[in-house]
């Protein structure tokens, strides 16, 4: 049964009254010795003493029982006395535990603190390299490729963590939110990430952030972070998992239920007795791909599973600690959500989603005959399993048993296979115990630990670009050209275990819980469904050491140059602050527009030339080009950069006009760097992806929205905006647009905005970074 549930709904009832269990936690505050936040902070401990502290406090003010969420968000509150706390409307000052960025993102997150002056960093902080490393040939291969193309970022992003204190992780050490999982993350910490899949840590109680690489800096300064008061939605588990249905098939579920949209604003909150049926990673993997449905993170309550991942990860002094705490680790008893999904394990069935969309959901028993209704092909050209929703040793445990059984009968895959550990430590594990093995012999190639083609670094060439064709991954995206480039290409996105099934078979029609195989020898057989165990028999084999520590003696006298000649890197100018008045006769700049990624991210620390990227996917709306506008001072077409550029050099401000959750997708931050470096003002559309809208804030640009979305089809392509009210700008109040058309004609209506008194200070400095520095 799966239901979606509507308005307040209440937390079951916990097995020990509150009362009870509250007392035990206050006798154990005193009794635990310090323990250490992870192996590599020795001197940074966990502090349940201060969270439970906070949470009795804003309990105690709002006179009711917290969720989950609620406890870990509220308990890091800057000021749990005064802040003002209301679900959806207020912004609240937080205090996050730890900071940790990947390479890619952390290029400009380490630029603009440099920019900041400070000289370490408040918080511990990691960077990790996993982002620049293009799949082509296989693993060791690929790594020494990317270590030579990549190593001025390398040295760059090594040489400013030990200047300022922050700890580095070398490429081939594996994928962020598994490091993070390995090693960081626990039940009740706050920890924020430069990559839009940091909340993978929910998986072990942890509220886990994806921010831009301006908020990392907030708490790398020392500087409260602010964050939307999120809703919560509670999604309820019954049941248990079991045969062929996967941790992952939940989240396939909930986003087919929420759709990429659902959960914008708010915070995915699990719960029920279904939860025990979960690994560890298990529930990591669900909490990732929340993402996908716009959810500001996920989170599941402390329980045996995690307790037992933390012991296998070398972590058993905080399992033991999280035992003395758990009722501050689980929702308060008769806690109310905002809304509810029933989710029935019992009843769950394999599924696979898309193409094009993460929310495109379909059971494996339908795919086949939708898939033939709509003309997507059903030939799968390659399997791809790993990436950091899906790469833990349980899951290449159960696709080594479904290969296992394919060999056994004689076969191999019959579409091309990938396989990407998530972490050196898995890589070594897998292949002690045969894993690996397995997995090649299957027909698999094993790649680098690093993101790989889920994020678009795959040097594919088995089809052509534009060639129709079907791939099949455990990755958590697959919007339009997502993973090769290709336009063309139809990707679902299904468990590693459904996935290694169709890579065998090697079409989309497979269900492997009533099809058949024909062996080498022409018998006709099933396979089981897959078993493995959930963490390794032995201890993980942690493999080579890929960590680099700050230097103890701290980093004041270390230098980390950047070559002004450099094309990768470039240190950074403050923008303009604001001059005072309204935004006058702004030029639109493109009407109707989409981002995309792609050769960029090799640009990703040189903010002039990452800004030729700049909305070079956008669809005008004018003549449905791409890449294609018209440049208002010289009636000629060009690229979007190229005409942002030109407007710049003659003192022309310029709009933006867009649609719906504008900024979705990855480099987001960029984003937001490149229409201010460029000239640009201001974004108009219907809504904003939430780390999008902050960004554009943080870098001096005014995010608005119009307050009657119809308003949007009463702009047209060559008018001239200009933004009233800035005077007066203040919280809560719509500022209002005069928009002039080129026959004398002009429209007047409201904008909407959700800034508070904060962000209206990062506008009016130009920046948050240039407000930042005002405050030294």
């Amino acid at each position: 049964m799966f239901t979606f549930l509507n308005d307040y709904y209440l937390c079951p009832q916990l097995a020990l009254g509150q009362g009870v269990r509250r007392l035990h936690v206050s006798a154990a505050f005193n009794a635990k010795a310090k323990v250490s936040m992870s192996r590599f902070e020795p001197s940074n401990y966990v502090n349940y003493e201060k969270l439970n502290e906070n949470v009795n406090i804003v309990r105690k003010r709002l006179n009711r029982p917290l969720t989950l969420s609620e406890k870990i968000v509220y308990g890091h509150l800057d000021d749990p006395v005064g802040q003002d706390i209301a679900r959806g409307r207020t912004y609240l000052r937080l205090r996050p535990d730890r900071v940790a960025m990947q390479d890619a993102t952390a290029q400009m997150a380490m630029l603009q603190f440099i920019s900041s002056g400070l000289p370490q960093v408040a918080v511990p902080s990691t960077i990790h390299c996993d982002h620049l490393i293009e799949a082509q040939i296989g693993g060791a291969k690929d790594l020494a490729r990317a270590k030579d193309i990549n190593a001025e970022v390398y040295n760059f992003l090594a040489s400013a963590g030990a200047k300022y204190g922050v700890g580095f992780w070398k490429p081939g050490s594996g994928i962020i939110h598994q490091i993070i999982l390995e090693n960081y993350a626990y039940p009740g910490v706050l920890l924020i990430g430069t990559d839009s899949h940091t909340p993978n840590g929910g998986g072990l109680g942890s509220i886990c952030i994806g921010v831009g690489g301006a908020d990392a800096v907030d708490v790398m300064a020392g500087i409260p972070w602010e964050l939307k008061c999120p809703n919560v939605i509670g999604v309820k588990l019954t049941g248990k998992l079991s045969g062929w249905t996967s941790p992952k098939d939940v989240i396939l579920k909930v986003a087919g239920i929420l759709t990429v949209k659902g959960g914008t604003g708010a915070i995915v909150e699990y719960h029920g007795p279904g939860v025990d049926s979960i690994s560890c990673t298990g529930m990591a993997t669900i909490c990732n791909m929340g993402a996908e449905i716009g959810a500001t993170t996920s989170v599941f309550p402390y329980n045996h599973r995690m307790k037992t991942y933390l012991e296998k990860t070398g972590r058993g002094d905080i399992a033991a600690l999280a035992d003395d705490y758990a009722d501050l680790l689980v929702p308060d008893a008769g806690c109310e959500y905002d809304s509810m999904v029933e989710i029935n394990l019992d009843e769950l069935k394999p599924h696979i989603n898309g193409p094009f969309t993460p929310d495109l959901a379909h059971p494996m028993a339908d795919i086949g005959a939708t898939a033939v209704k709509n003309g997507w092909p059903l030939e799968v050209k390659v399997g791809l399993i790993g990436s950091c929703t899906n790469s833990s040793y349980e899951d290449m445990g159960r696709s080594a048993s479904v290969a296992k059984q394919a060999l056994d009968k004689g076969l191999k895959c019959k579409a091309a296979f990938t396989i990407t550990p998530g972490s050196e430590q898995i890589r070594a594990t897998i292949e002690r115990d045969g894993y690996s093995k397995i997995l090649g012999d299957v027909g698999g190639m094993v790649l680098a630990n690093a993101c790989g083609p889920c994020i678009g670094q795959w040097d594919r060439r088995d089809v052509k670009k534009g060639e129709k064709n079907t791939i099949v991954t455990s990755y958590n995206r697959n919007f339009t050209a997502r993973n090769d480039a290709n336009p063309a290409t139809h990707a679902f996105v299904a468990s590693p275990e459904i996935v290694t099934a169709l890579a065998i078979a090697g079409t989309l029609d497979f269900n492997p819980e009533v099809d058949y195989l024909t062996a080498a020898n022409g018998e006709k057989f099933k396979l089981k469904p897959p078993s493995a165990d959930e963490l390794p028999k032995l201890d993980f084999d942690p493999g080579q050491d890929t960590y680099q520590h700050p230097p103890a003696e701290g980093g004041s006298k270390l230098r980390v140059d950047v070559s002004p000649t450099s094309t990768r890197l470039q240190l950074l100018e403050p923008f303009d602050k604001w001059a005072g008045g309204d935004l006058e006769d702004l030029q639109i700049l493109i009407k109707k527009c989409i981002l995309a990624a792609g050769p960029w991210l090799k640009f990703r620390g040189h903010l002039d030339n990452i800004s030729n990227n700049m909305l070079i996917g956008a669809v005008n709306i004018e003549n449905d080009g791409v890449n294609k506008i018209k440049n208002q001072l010289t009636g000629e077409y060009g690229g979007v950069p190229d005409v942002a550029r030109h407007y710049k050099a003659n003192g022309l401000s310029w709009v933006v006009v867009g649609d719906d959750n504008y900024g979705e997708g990855s480099s987001r931050e960029h984003a937001a760097l490149e229409p201010r470096h460029l000239g640009g003002r201001c974004i108009i559309v219907k809504s904003f992806a939430r780390i999008h809208e902050t960004n554009l804030k943080k870098q001096g640009m005014l995010p608005l929205t119009f307050q009657n979305p119809a308003d949007y089809d009463k702009i047209r392509p060559d008018d001239k905006i200009s933004i009233k009210g800035l005077a007066t700008f203040t919280p809560g109040k719509p500022l209002s647009t005069v928009v002039k058309h080129s026959d004398g004609t002009k429209d007047e209506f409201q904008l909407n905005h959700t800034f508070n008194e904060t962000q209206i200070e990062w506008f009016q400095a130009g920046s948050a970074l240039n407000r930042m520095k005002e405050l030294q």
